[in-house]
């Protein structure tokens, strides 16, 4: 007998839309005025043309296998995020920040309360959680206006005048890190530098360069450098003294930034595809409209260390003697001590470094670099304060930091690891109305923070969003100074590794200080047998004139690996 081959269920839903063009067809044909069956007609056709495609087309194997009815799970799976985020995560949940954390920033930029009550929802018996201690003599601040004074250090007697800091800036200890325009709306640009010049904090510019919108409003900026040379780069790519002269003594340029690498993806440059190069975009970095922007992953202006150190001293002085300095996301430890021991042979130190995070944040970057490039915050941190005091130049350079930092205590923690000032990027972004959708590099960012689309730029009002980015500012350091008054203390630079203390587990607490590298003043300038065991490894492979690890041989001085003869 021949063998029936039973009609696949899998099926069933192209086969019901079949069924019902079909019956659609003919109520048309029996009742051609009923308009119902005419609506009928089209969804059906169109579910039955769906179906049909589906079983000719080769890139889902799920369509293929399950027409019209396949399409649900792509929806699913398209809407899991919001689902997730609205109906199933908990407050804790969620990454990289919170539905708390998200919280607290919305609260505070709008104004509302953030008291909360019933207690903590954090388990305070789980490793890794972390107070600060309270004093029996609370302090009393007269206000939360923390600031920190940055160049104008004292420099050696021999120092050249022309690459002094002559016009030191006094910051605020918490200001807006780095996200150019391109990678954040002109509506985002606008209200985050108006919320900058109300609050009286600093708005980084990223390496994009100064726009048009960085100059509305008339807040600081730190004019961020990178590779890329925008806003200050000849026709070839190469830097430009003429250019960056005109833009870097523009008074509201406060202090200027060498950017090596960033968090997000360090060691890794980028490409805005031609289509993204607006006009407004190739005119505030210096290029053709409507050609592909590079960003170069390594700079042209130096090629060692001590290079690095003449081109921070020749960007001071063409600046007319601003602070100049540079950040950067630690990478290999003797890279690190190369430009420092660069800042010993040449006399010459920036006025700044700030520490970028692996943990920070970015609109694209490869997964591998956002999840195994870099090191954290925390380590890069203690590394470039420890290394500074134990080659007694801490005194001379001030240290920010950025990756993830949202709250009061987040701000005193990294205060406590040795940072002068924190910056923020997505914190300021949450403050602009985003709501972490991770729709960045889309174009589709469904609050305008992060698209160049002016119909969905519109959706954020400037002067409204300026007020909330003060408030977050001015709520964030008026939480600081509360904790600051509880510890007993006058500004948050006096918090110390003493003051945090880390639950290692159910039974065991240590202070931050007996957890953490702690160098003495002086100690890596003699012997290194006490120190820790990333300066007794790594700090004699540091070169002043390379990058490259080097070792003594029966030659001398050769790098590891590498041959350096020619």
């Amino acid at each position: 007998m021949p063998t029936i081959i039973p009609f696949p269920t899998r099926y069933s839903a192209f086969a019901l839309c079949v069924v019902g063009l079909v019956a659609c067809l003919a109520f048309v044909l029996v009742s051609p005025h009923l308009w119902l069956a005419w609506i009928g007609v089209v969804v059906f056709a169109v579910l039955s043309g769906t179906g049909v495609h589906d079983l000719r087309q080769t890139r889902h194997a799920i369509l293929r296998n399950y027409p019209v009815i396949g399409h649900i799970r792509f929806l699913l799976e398209y809407i899991r995020p919001e689902m997730r985020q609205y109906f199933i995560e908990s407050d804790s949940e969620a990454a990289p920040f919170s539905r708390a954390q998200r919280s607290l920033v919305y609260q505070r930029a709008k104004g509302d309360p953030d008291n909360r009550p019933f207690g903590t929802q954090l388990n305070v018996t789980i490793a890794g959680y972390e107070w600060i201690n309270h004093s029996m003599q609370p302090t009393k601040l007269e206000n939360h206006d923390f600031r920190i004074v940055i160049g104008g250090t004292p420099q050696p007697a021999d120092a050249n005048p022309a690459q002094v800091c002559t016009q030191p800036y006094s910051a605020s200890v918490f200001n807006i890190s780095a996200m150019s325009f391109g990678a954040l709306s002109a509506n985002a640009i606008l209200a985050l530098n108006q919320g900058a010049k109300m609050g009286g904090f600093a708005h980084d510019t990223g390496e994009g360069s100064i726009s048009q919108h960085h100059r509305v409003h008339g807040g600081d900026l730190i004019w961020e450098i990178g590779s890329g040379y925008f806003g200050c780069r000849n026709d070839d790519g190469t830097f430009s003294e003429e250019r960056f002269t005109a833009n870097a003594r523009d008074p509201q340029v406060k202090m200027i930034e060498i950017k090596l690498s960033q968090g997000a993806k360090p060691g890794h440059g980028g490409v805005l595809p031609a289509p993204k190069v607006t006009p407004e975009i190739a005119a505030a970095r210096g290029v053709p409209v409507g050609v592909d922007c590079i960003s170069p992953s390594s700079h042209s202006a130096f090629s060692n260390p001590t290079e690095m150190m003449h081109f921070v001293a020749r960007l001071r002085e063409l600046s007319g003697g601003k602070p100049t300095g540079f950040k950067f996301c630690l990478g290999h430890p003797w890279e690190w001590f190369g430009i420092v021991k660069a800042m010993q042979a040449t006399g010459i130190t920036p006025d700044f470094i700030v520490v970028d995070g692996a943990e920070g944040g970015t609109g694209a970057a490869p997964v591998e670099f956002s999840d195994h490039v870099g090191a954290p915050l925390q380590e890069g941190l203690l590394l470039v304060h420890n290394t500074l005091i134990g080659v007694n130049l801490r005194h001379r350079i001030k240290i920010g930091c950025a990756a993830k930092v949202i709250t009061a205590f987040d701000v005193a923690r990294m205060m406590a690891l040795g940072a002068d000032w924190c910056n923020a990027a997505r914190g300021f972004m949450m403050a602009l109305g985003c709501i972490q959708a991770q729709s960045c590099h889309t174009g589709h960012c469904p609050t305008g923070v992060t698209t160049q689309d002016p119909v969905r730029q519109q959706a954020l009002v400037v002067p409204t969003k300026a007020d909330r980015v003060r408030n977050f500012h001015r709520s964030t350091l008026h939480a600081l100074q509360e904790l600051v008054q509880a510890a007993g203390l006058d500004h948050p630079q006096q918090i110390t590794a003493h003051h945090i203390v880390r639950r290692i587990s159910d039974t065991e607490v240590r202070l931050l200080s007996n957890l953490v590298m702690q160098v003495q003043p002086g100690a890596l300038l003699g012997a290194l047998d006490e120190q820790h065991n990333v300066f007794r490894t790594y700090w004699p492979l540091a070169s002043a004139e390379s990058f490259q690890p080097v070792t003594k041989g029966p030659q001398g001085l050769m790098a590891t690996g590498l041959a350096m003869a020619a």
